[in-house]
Order: structure tokens, then sequence, then C-alpha cells
């Protein structure tokens, strides 16, 4: 439990800009990718990469940790790959 909320508080620490964008990108990716949607690949390419930019966002900002953040990048990678390929 310190743990979660010593993350919280590290969060919250962040510029409004930075928690906006994570919380956006992560509430469309989970918004989007629900079966209300499912049967659009639009939305379900909108979720792809709504993923990709909240993996980009966090990597950036855990650059201090190489092995974290090239793993956070190639997962953005991956949603942004699959992302195109939903569509066509």
């Amino acid at each position: 439990m310190q743990r979660i909320k010593f993350m919280v508080q590290l969060f919250l620490k962040e510029p409004l800009w930075f928690r906006l964008l994570i919380s956006i990108s992560f509430l469309f990716s989970v918004i989007f990718s629900s079966s209300y949607f499912s049967d659009t690949s639009f939305y379900e390419s909108l979720s792809k990469l709504a993923a990709a930019l909240f993996f980009t966002a966090i990597g950036i900002k855990l650059k201090m940790n190489r092995f974290l953040s090239i793993l956070l990048f190639t997962a953005a990678a991956i949603c942004i790959y699959l992302s195109i390929q939903s569509l066509s």
C-alpha cells in the first residue's frame, strides 16, 4: 500500500499537461477497445494509437531506466503496427 501511495504522489507532482495526456490517452484506449466499438476498425485503430501514445509518454518519463524505457517504446511500436494493420 505504501508503494501505491508513493506512485500516486509522484504522479500528482507531474505537470498538468502530462497528467492530462496520460489520463486521456489511457481513457481513450480503454473506451475505444470496449465491445461497443469493436465492430468498427477505425475505433480499434484509434484505441491502439492511444495506447501507443500512453506507452511513449511513460517511456519518455522513465528514460532514466533504460530497460523500462526500451520496453515501453517497443510496446508503443507494436501498438502502432497493429493500428496500421487493423485499418487495412
